[in-house]
């Protein structure tokens, strides 16, 4: 039976400070994880991107781990050992290939920022997938189901060319009013 105990020989100072290791977490418990890991003095990195919902008050936005159950980290001293990130509260086990812990190297974490922070960074506008001359469907509205076609795309409404009564309408609805059509 393998206890894990081969990752207690596995401490920073052969690793020269080079790579991330990842740690697979119980569900929704990726907070946890990482408020552990970082009172043990690991250098933690839990990817996030911001999404936004419609509400009453329009879109709002939030953030969402970019990787559900799985949290980046590595020792925050030389002499530090992995072996103790196992039995942290909100950690389920490591990600390992066979019997070596998984390392991932510093340049691909650090696009993973990048890509985290750009995005972070974006606006709705931005972020939408919607574009002129794109088909839509109404949602929200008296006019739900609806079909329509995007005009235009601004930073607070899209415009949609509607086919109302066997005329063409033109129809200005916020972002969270509309969703691409299938």
């Amino acid at each position: 039976m393998n206890d894990g105990s081969e990752f207690g020989s596995v401490v920073m100072s052969d690793m020269a400070h080079d790579g991330w290791y990842l740690a697979y977490t119980k569900p929704r418990q990726e907070q946890v994880a990482l408020q552990n890991l970082e009172q043990q003095a690991y250098e933690v990195y839990l990817p996030m991107y911001k999404k936004f919902k419609a509400s009453e008050q329009g879109l709002v936005s939030f953030f969402e781990v970019m990787f559900p159950r799985y949290i980046f980290f590595r020792p925050g001293k030389a002499e530090q050992s992995i072996a103790a990130v196992r039995s942290t509260k909100g950690v389920a086990t490591l990600i390992r290939f066979g019997l070596e812990p998984a390392r991932l190297q510093d340049v691909l974490v650090q696009r993973i920022r990048e890509m985290e922070q750009e995005r972070n960074q974006a606006s709705h506008v931005q972020l939408s997938n919607l574009k002129a001359g794109q088909r839509v469907q109404l949602k929200g509205t008296a006019l739900v189901g609806m079909e329509g076609l995007v005009q235009a795309v601004s930073s607070k409404r899209v415009v949609v060319l509607l086919e109302i009564l066997g005329r063409p309408a033109v129809v200005k609805l916020d972002h969270h009013q509309v969703q691409a059509s299938a």
